[in-house]
């Protein structure tokens, strides 16, 4: 396989990608059914035996089919090219429930080229399913056209967000997620961004908010929600980048309303008493 832009499409290099992220979830279900060998980065973090193997198996398999393209990966193994194509790699997204045999976690894989995401793949190995998207070329669901969901109100909508491991008395998600969970049908944390991510594009989550994410915990699905028919965006409406402080992806139509009243809740003072908004829906 050609690794330069001038005769490879990005579903070329999304079947590269698939490949990659099957050979590793093989390895994640080796290491799921042993014991759990968990290490800290600092003081709360987890990694285990599996995010290392993983992550060592997609590193090998990229530099071998892509030698002059960069690759950044969580846990540190990847390496930088002078290049336009960057490969974001999470191993294993999802390790603390992982180490605690809760099968919500996944391995996470996008090419982005001059910074837009191409093709992204999030795969999780204990339910076999595979997410799949190429620029251009739609979203699937373990070869099936997936598409985001129709429901048109806050108030009737299936949300989802994530709390960091660290620092959780300074993040402000807290506010956010007791002012959506009265407003909506109900929040679910999951513990995995790229698998929450995936779900909207499916349609199972009507909308995501999260902060402080990495780019490899979200490429891959800001692409599977963008080619799914969905929006990805901050909380004032500008083009979500990847690294950025805040990322909002919903299913387009309940964007405008989701943004206003995330915006609303950024702007009051963190250290005031919570209220509850005038409507309130039955979980």
């Amino acid at each position: 396989m050609s690794n330069g832009p001038a005769n490879v499409t990005p579903k070329h290099f999304l079947e590269a990608a698939i490949e990659t992220a099957l050979e590793a979830g093989r390895i994640l279900r080796e290491e799921y059914a042993l014991p759990p060998d968990i290490r800290y980065k600092g003081d709360v973090d987890l990694v285990t035996q599996a995010d290392k193997r993983s992550e060592t198996a997609i590193v090998t398999r990229l530099s071998r089919l892509f030698p002059e393209h960069t690759i950044a990966a969580e846990e540190g193994t990847g390496h930088v090219r002078s290049s336009e194509f960057r490969w974001h790699v999470d191993p294993l997204d999802g390790t603390t429930n992982f180490a605690h045999k809760y099968p919500c976690f996944a391995v996470s894989i996008a090419l982005a080229q001059d910074g837009k995401v191409i093709a992204g793949v999030v795969y999780n190995p204990i339910y076999d399913e595979l997410f799949a998207a190429a620029r251009g070329e739609g979203a699937t669901l373990n070869g099936k056209k997936i598409w985001v969901s129709k429901i048109e109100t806050l108030s009737t909508s299936l949300l989802c967000t994530g709390f960091p491991v660290h620092k959780r008395r300074a993040n402000p998600n807290i506010h956010f997620y007791y002012d959506f969970t009265l407003r909506s049908h109900g929040v679910r944390r999951d513990g995995s961004a790229a698998l929450d991510l995936a779900c909207v594009a499916a349609g199972r989550f009507d909308g995501f908010w999260e902060f402080g994410l990495q780019a490899w915990d979200t490429a891959a699905g800001v692409l599977l929600v963008q080619e799914a028919g969905g929006a990805v965006s901050d909380f004032h409406g500008q083009p979500y980048a990847l690294g950025g402080p805040v990322i909002l992806a919903t299913n387009a139509l309940i964007h405008e309303e989701m943004r206003a009243t995330a915006l609303v809740i950024s702007q009051r003072d963190p250290k005031a008493p919570l209220q509850a908004p005038a409507q309130t829906t039955k979980e």
